[in-house]
C-alpha cells in the first residue's frame, strides 16, 4: 500500500524575529483532537529555536494554531546548545512532557557539532526548561563526532533511543560534510543513557549519511522510517535526502527494506528534489507522517497518510 502525499501544510511567513525561515525536523504528538507538531526554525543569524503548530487530527492539512513564541531559548554561552535548539521528539512522562532535542554549537575547523539534550514542561508543552545544562547523549570514546535527532520508545520500563551518530567528516569540493548513522541507546529513566555504539541501519555506501529515525511498535517487532542522503550533491541535488524504511524483531538489529512507495520527491513544487526528516503518528486507523521537502525545511512541513495502517 502506498503513502498519499497531501502537500505542504505550514511554512513560517517570516514575521517573527525568532522564526524568519525554516520549519525543520517536525516532531508530532497527538493531543486530543489535534496533532501538535514541534519544529526547528531559524532567525536572521541562522540560529535555531523550537516552535510548534497544531493541526486538525481529522484533517491534518488544516492548520489550527501557530504558537507565537519559542518553547525554549538558546543555551548559555559555551554549552552544547548555545547556537541552536531543534526539537526531535516529545515524550509524555506522568504529568510532564519531555522534549528531546538536538543542541547545536558552531564549530571551527568543521561548521558545527550537535548533541542530544532533554527539557521538561509542566504547562502542557508551551514552555520547556532544561533538565541539565549539558547533553544526555554526546560524544564518547566510541562515538567521537556528534549525536542528533533522537527518537524514543518506552516499553516495560526500558527506554530505547534511536539517534543519528556522527561517523566522520569528509572533504568534498573544499568543504567538510558530515556523515552519520543511526545508533541505539538504552535507559531506565530517560535521563541517564547507555550508548551502545551499535549501528542500526546499514549504509549503502561509505558516503551515505542516515539519521532522524521515527520508530513504531508492530505485531512482529518494530518499523522505522528514516532520512538518508549522499555526501555529494545533497543540497537538493542528485544526492539529496530520501525517506528510507527498515524493520526489526528486537529494536537493535534492523533489515533495510525498499523505500516506501509514495514518499519520493515529486519533481515540482515544495518537495521537487528532497524528502526528509519523517515523524510518524498512528491515529484513527491510519499512519500520518510529517516531513520536510526541499531546503532542509526552508519550504516548510508536509504531510502524508497511509490508510488502513
Amino acid at each position: 500500500m502506498a503513502w498519499k502525499q497531501l502537500g505542504a501544510v505550514f511554512k513560517p511567513n517570516g514575521d517573527l524575529d525568532w522564526s524568519r525561515t525554516h520549519a525543520q525536523a517536525p516532531a508530532a504528538i497527538l493531543i486530543g483532537d489535534r496533532i501538535r507538531v514541534y519544529y526547528g526554525t531559524r532567525n536572521a543569524e541562522n540560529r535555531s529555536r523550537t516552535g510548534f503548530i497544531e493541526l486538525d487530527r481529522a484533517d491534518p492539512t488544516r492548520l489550527l494554531y501557530v504558537h507565537p513564541q519559542p518553547v525554549m531559548d538558546f543555551g548559555k554561552p559555551g554549552t552544547h546548545d548555545e547556537d541552536g535548539v531543534i526539537g526531535s521528539q516529545i515524550v509524555a512522562v506522568g504529568e510532564e512532557l519531555r522534549l528531546y532535542y538536538g543542541g547545536v554549537s558552531r564549530g571551527g575547523h568543521v561548521p558545527y557539532r550537535m548533541s542530544v539534550g532533554v527539557a521538561r514542561s509542566l504547562d502542557g508543552g508551551l514552555t520547556f526548561q532544561r533538565v541539565f545544562e549539558g547533553p544526555v547523549v554526546d560524544r564518547t570514546p566510541d562515538e567521537p563526532y556528534m549525536t542528533m535527532a533522537p527518537n524514543i520508545l518506552i516499553e516495560d520500563g526500558l527506554w530505547t533511543m534511536w539517534y543519528g551518530s556522527g561517523t566522520g567528516w569528509v572533504e568534498i569540493d573544499g568543504k567538510f560534510e558530515p556523515t552519520y548513522q543511526i545508533h541505539v541507546a538504552y535507559s531506565d529513566d530517560g535521563l541517564r543513557w547507555r550508548q551502545t555504539g551499535h549501528p542500526c541501519i546499514p549504509k549503502l555506501h561509505e558516503l551515505e549519511a542516515n539519521t532522524r529515525p521515527s520508530v513504531m511498535r508492530t505485531a512482529e517487532g518494530y518499523e522505522m522510517w528514516f532520512s538518508y542522503r549522499n555526501s555529494r550533491e545533497y543540497r537538493d541535488g542528485a544526492g539529496s535526502y530520501r525517506i528510507g524504511y527498515a524493520t526489526s524483531t528486537n529494536g537493535r538489529d534492523w533489515v533495510r527494506r525498499p523505500d516506501p512507495e509514495g514518499l519520493q520527491p515529486t519533481g515540482v513544487g515544495w518537495n521537487s528534489a528532497t524528502m526528509s526528516y519523517p515523524s510518524v503518528v498512528a491515529a484513527d486507523g491510519r499512519k500520518i507522517m510529517f516531513h520536510n521537502g526541499d531546503g532542509f525545511g526552508t519550504t516548510g512541513i508536509g504531510c502524508a497518510i497511509l490508510e488502513d495502517a
